[in-house]
């Protein structure tokens, strides 16, 4: 290399015999780019100097500083100036620095063209332009182009190809430094890797265990025939935590574990409908405030809530798996008790139907058996009207619902407007009315009770007596509350039918003249003569009741006869009088 890069350089042949001529000593100083570094001796300097500046070079582990100051150092050796550098990146040589100053097209052609080997190249604006190859040990390195303004001596290039010796090796050191340090992060990043898929496999392992426990667990009560309280229990056992099931409302069903509250909450309607809103738009278990709850909800419907109480948060993916799962489960058992219920509650309505209608005793009590309803005993039959409710399966629902709170052992059905119970036992005066009420959150409602039946055979006729105290309560003054048949009085004989025209003209016959003075003179004496009848013509307590003296009493009664015309004294008189008042008061609404 040293001949033939020399002849190229300098132009001319080779000396032979003597020793070559020697230029001036050389010196070039360049500005590393950082600290300080020797500086390649001349012709005349020591060749210990050389050593200083292979320690630069081996001094760095960056192959790009490696090639700059190699480049730096190309006019400390002679009469060169480097003109561009390339490292070999994937087996491309590529400019050195990145993004540096740019090359001349033609340069980096050729320097690529000669595929590591030296060579001319040509230098626009440059003459005797050389690719120096950088090879060590590991190959090709990349490549130095030089160029030289004047006539190189033999030392000089000496010196230069002794740079380039030291740099090819240098970026040999540092390649394989590099590739030790790339060695070391793949080993390390394998060892990470090969430690999280142990971790993981671990993990599964665990999961699955876990997965199986409660797979196992819901299966044996499945198998077992255990219902909901069954699959509440295992929910517990397999997490630790009290476990609560709601039902659609917000009641609560059944609470599995410690710490039950006592008195249960009361529900808030409004907030349970948003809560159960807001977990069924995000689909799964999810967590609100100190619950960690799944919505119940086989092909749609809600059902109700599954929740485990977590106050400190410590539910991990386990206890979340194992609540989804007995969701599920629970949906099932539910849907499934859900289709039982409608079937009993059809052939309870069937049979309530058919006792209304009239049925053989033996078909009606064996019937009544498998409901576990005793047709034995004493019945009552109850109607239940309500102003804001249709009469539909789901308000017949809620009167069942209503009737069972408050202890009525009934069947169930309805009709187009009403709804129908056959009752064990005599009703409460006002504990159905006040349970409707509360759960349909109106008091718009009526309720007519009928007289006690001892046998099926007289459950229509009762049925119809119902519906005729029905009718009287939606007919007076205070519609809306119970009316037992019992209480009716004279009204047990006055017929059930719709039309209320006689009754209206026998209240005008006998009231007619005393209703048309209290409507012109704003009085009360119809008032009067119903208190007076209501209190058996007693002076003092009719007085009473109308918070007036006595005198004035005798006063209007007087008048009620000079008005009238009738005598009250009579028999007849009184009686017909007494039985408008009535009507009037009761089946009219007190109105003319």
């Amino acid at each position: 290399m040293a001949g033939s890069w020399a002849r190229h350089m300098r132009g001319d042949r080779p000396v032979r015999g003597g020793s070559p001529s020697r230029g001036p000593s050389v010196r070039h100083s360049t500005a590393p780019h950082s600290g300080s570094h020797a500086h390649l001796p001349g012709p005349a300097d020591s060749f210990p100097e050389l050593l200083a500046v292979s320690r630069a070079l081996f001094d760095t582990r960056d192959e790009g500083e490696i090639l700059r100051l190699a480049m730096d150092q190309v006019p400390a050796v002679g009469p060169y100036r480097a003109e561009a550098g390339y490292l070999s990146v994937h087996g491309e040589l590529v400019p050195s620095p990145p993004g540096g100053p740019g090359h001349a097209p033609a340069v980096d052609r050729t320097v690529r063209e000669l595929a590591g080997q030296d060579g001319p190249v040509a230098v626009p604006g440059r003459s005797r332009g050389r690719a120096l190859a950088l090879h060590g040990p590991g190959g090709l390195h990349g490549c130095l182009v030089v160029t030289s303004h004047t006539r190189p001596t033999r030392a000089q290039h000496f010196l230069l190809s002794v740079l380039v010796r030291l740099t090819a090796v240098a970026l040999s050191v540092a390649a394989a430094h590099r590739r030790q340090q790339e060695d070391a992060a793949e080993l390390h990043r394998l060892r990470d890797e090969r430690a999280t898929l142990q971790q993981r496999l671990i993990s599964l392992v665990v999961e699955t265990g876990q997965q199986r426990a409660v797979h196992q667990a819901l299966a044996d009560v499945a198998a077992s025939g255990g219902g909901e309280e069954a699959i509440v229990r295992a929910l517990h056992e397999l997490t630790g935590f009290p476990v609560l099931v709601e039902d659609r409302f917000g009641r609560q069903r059944s609470w599995t574990g410690p710490d039950r509250p006592d008195p249960l909450p009361e529900p808030d309607p409004v907030r349970h409908e948003e809560m159960i809103q807001h977990a069924a738009r995000l689909g799964g278990p999810v967590r609100i405030k100190d619950r960690l709850l799944a919505v119940i909800r086989p092909r749609g419907e809600v059902l109700g809530v599954l929740a485990l109480i977590d106050p400190r948060n410590e539910a991990d993916d386990f206890t979340v798996f194992a609540l989804e799962h007995a969701a599920t489960s629970l949906a099932l058992e539910l849907s499934h008790l859900r289709q039982l219920a409608e079937v009993e509650s059809r052939l309870r309505r069937e049979l309530v139907d058919d006792l209304l209608a009239g049925t053989d005793e033996a078909s009606a009590y064996g019937r009544s058996e498998a409901f576990g309803h005793d047709l034995h005993r004493t019945q009552y039959v109850v109607v239940v009207q309500w102003r804001s409710r249709f009469s539909d399966d789901a308000f017949a629902r809620t009167v069942g619902r209503a009737a069972s709170a408050v202890g009525m052992r009934s069947l169930v059905s309805r009709r187009s407007d009403h709804v129908v119970l056959v009752a064990e036992g005599r009703p409460d005066d006002n504990a159905l009315y006040e349970a409707l009420a509360r759960e349909t959150g109106s008091r718009h409602g009526t309720i007519g009770i009928s007289a006690r039946c001892d046998n099926p055979q007289g459950i229509p006729g009762r049925y119809q007596e119902a519906l005729r105290a029905l009718e009287v309560r939606r007919r007076s003054r205070s519609r809306y509350g119970t009316t037992f048949f019992d209480d009716l009085g004279l009204y047990r004989i006055l017929g059930p039918g719709n039309d209320y025209q006689e009754l209206q003209g026998f209240v005008r016959e006998w009231l007619g003249q005393l209703i048309d003075y209290d409507g012109r003179h704003s009085a009360a004496l119809v008032e009067t003569l119903s208190r007076y009848f209501d209190h058996g013509g007693n002076y003092v307590e009719t007085a009473e009741s109308l918070t007036i003296h006595r005198s004035t009493l005798r006063y209007r009664l007087q008048r009620i006869r000079e008005i009238s015309g009738y005598d009250l004294t009579n028999v007849e008189d009184r009686l017909n009088l007494q039985v408008a008042t009535r009507v009037w008061k009761i089946m009219l609404g007190g109105s003319g």
